[in-house]
């Protein structure tokens, strides 16, 4: 089986992949300064409190946004797992063209988004929309060229912002309003959280369809943690919430 590990600013998301079937899905806080053997110790321990055998592990990828935890990855995977890790990064082979002025800006994981959507969708021009730590918007056309994208702050990011930013504005539970007009400063935030959201993310499609594919069709996918919140609001064709897992597992397979 394949583990695969998206390695995030606020979370690393896992997968056990058995074939292209995911298994079994996990989630863990990123901690900066974690050690190897408590990575490797958790990741085999929470494959084995569901059922599975961390033994059948045989490959271990990952893309990572957070440079610090690189180092620790590698030795969890070499100590504890016997095997010589796959970093998802710009120069690996993934049958992407990447149109950025310099690649090794793209982040490993707006690849892996880019290398699961063309897998799922060959032959069409794609905006992907990832709700993490930031939202992105990617663009990647029917020839399989990563055109490039948009990095905004994500909800949670956002929402922190204006807390550490004001006086006497608390944190939220970040959800969709019943209303967009709040009748308490807590349901005030909440709409201006959503709307606003998605308000930037709608122009930011708009424009996107016209600058990168001259008006012409684009299926337009969301992935990510938030992903979910936005599933009724007539922007997405599909929601793919383990877009960058399947990503890193075809780029491992892709470069064995």
């Amino acid at each position: 089986m394949n583990l695969c590990l998206d390695v995030g600013n606020t979370q690393i998301y896992g997968g056990l992949f058995e074939g292209e079937t995911l298994k079994l899905r996990f989630r863990r806080v990123t901690e900066r300064i974690a050690s190897s053997d408590e990575l490797g110790l958790f990741f085999k321990q929470v494959i084995r409190e569901n059922g599975l055998d961390p033994d059948s592990v045989s490959s271990l990828g990952y893309c990572s946004v957070v440079p610090d935890i690189n180092h620790s990855m590698g030795n969890a995977s070499r100590h504890y797992f016997g095997l010589e890790p796959f970093s998802l990064k710009a120069g690996v082979k993934t049958g992407l063209k990447i149109r950025y002025k310099n690649p090794q800006e793209v982040g490993p994981d707006r690849i892996a988004d880019a290398v699961g959507a063309v897998a799922r969708y060959p032959g069409e021009n794609i905006l992907i929309v990832d709700f993490g730590t930031a939202t992105t918007v990617e663009a990647v056309n029917a020839s399989r060229e990563y055109l490039g994208g948009a990095i905004v702050p994500g909800l949670r990011t956002s929402m922190s912002a204006l807390e550490k930013a004001t006086a006497s504005l608390p944190k939220v539970e970040i959800l969709k309003p019943e209303a967009v007009c709040g009748r308490s400063t807590v349901e005030s935030i909440q709409s201006g959280l959503y709307w606003g959201h998605l308000g930037t993310i709608r122009e930011i499609l708009t424009h996107f369809r016209k600058d990168c594919f001259g008006g012409k069709a684009s299926r337009v996918i969301a992935t990510g943690g938030f992903a979910g919140l936005y599933a009724d609001a007539g922007l997405f064709s599909a929601i793919h919430p383990d877009l960058v897992l399947e990503g890193v597992r075809i780029a491992m397979e892709m470069n064995p």
